[in-house]
């Protein structure tokens, strides 16, 4: 798939053959390609520049990956893809936790790498057109606007990563009805498998502790036992 050349990755790894590898291979497939050798030039680079996705190493010296994903999740909801060694179960799911969009366990294709990162950008909301009625679900004082793909706390819009975004489009057009792990991790254009189900867990739980007073005893985004979860609005 050849992506739009207007497109900014940028990738971030102390490797800088990986590091080099990875930005040819990806400007041949009509990426524009940035790259930062670790946490702190990476930071650099986000201070003057927009991207539209990062591909950031888990493992490098100083600040780690998954510290860095939890610290631009303050600020920002560019899609994070992490690359992680393949033997730590424990650095994905705690990288998923901190805001990260998808994983991918090393070593790798770059095939999949490439595929990894359509599918993150597909599920990225387009710039919203202003709709003269917008349809809006409200979840206490939260309020989603379905056609706009936000979200609204008061005068504060809360801000939603790519996954977090494509999670409430889902559940938005369903709405009171229960929606399996298996047809979400399908949905989210995942591979199949338990640990995306588990995944998925991970973005669910994130979700919640941006909508639910109670993130553990959820009012809005419920779990319905034996048959996955359900967005149940006011």
């Amino acid at each position: 798939m050849t992506a739009p050349s207007d497109l900014h990755l940028l990738i971030v790894d102390d490797d800088e053959r990986i590091r080099q590898l990875l930005q040819k291979f990806l400007v041949r497939h009509g990426f524009f390609v940035s790259a930062a050798r670790d946490a702190a030039h990476a930071r650099r680079l986000l201070e003057g520049l927009d991207f539209d996705l990062i591909v950031l190493d888990v493992m490098m010296p100083g600040e780690d990956g998954i510290s860095l994903t939890a610290a631009l999740r303050e600020t920002m909801t560019v899609p994070i893809l992490l690359l992680t060694a393949k033997s730590e179960t424990g650095d994905r799911i705690s990288g998923l936790e901190a805001g990260a969009d998808d994983y991918l366990a090393k070593p790798f294709e770059p095939k999949e790498l490439l595929l990894r990162i359509n599918a993150i950008l597909r599920r990225v909301p387009a710039e919203p057109v202003a709709p003269d009625t917008p349809k809006v679900l409200y979840l206490g004082d939260i309020r989603y606007d379905i056609e706009r793909g936000e979200m609204w706390q008061g005068d504060s819009i809360l801000r939603l990563t790519a996954t977090e975004s494509q999670l409430m489009k889902i559940f938005a057009a369903a709405t009171d009805t229960p929606i399996s792990r298996a047809q979400l991790v399908d949905d989210l254009g995942r591979g199949g498998g338990q640990s995306q189900e588990r995944a998925v867990d991970v973005q669910i739980t994130r979700l919640r502790r941006k909508i639910e007073s109670d993130p553990k005893q959820p009012r809005y985004l419920q779990t319905v036992r034996g048959a996955g979860y359900l967005l149940a609005p006011d």
